[in-house]
């Protein structure tokens, strides 16, 4: 069976272009949808405010994990590893123990 690929004209407006900055998401989950915020938290500062929150359906949180890990490969080889500075969270999404660890899962 032949795929039919259909390309989609992306628009960038100015005002995305200039993007946020985030040094840290949250990533929560239903049964139906995944929910990723994105924040950033400034040294000695007791609050943060979510910059950006994306909202996707489980396949599409996948296809975005196998994008991410093929653009870390990417990103390795030309410039090399890139060493983890904080231990990764291992509890839940809210489970920050203080300063939440960068990009917790």
């Amino acid at each position: 069976m032949a795929e039919n690929k259909q390309e989609i004209k992306i628009e960038l407006t100015p005002e995305i272009a200039s993007g946020h900055y985030s040094n840290l998401a949250v990533i929560s989950h239903t049964p139906g949808e995944f929910f990723i915020d994105f924040i950033n938290v400034a040294p000695n500062m007791p609050q943060a405010r979510v910059q950006s929150r994306i909202i996707m359906n489980p396949e599409n949180a996948k296809n975005l994990l196998f994008a991410l890990r093929d653009n870390l490969q990417k990103y390795e080889n030309t410039y090399g590893e890139i060493e983890r500075k904080t231990p990764r969270n291992n509890g839940g999404a809210n489970n920050n123990g203080g300063l939440p660890n960068p990009f917790q899962a």
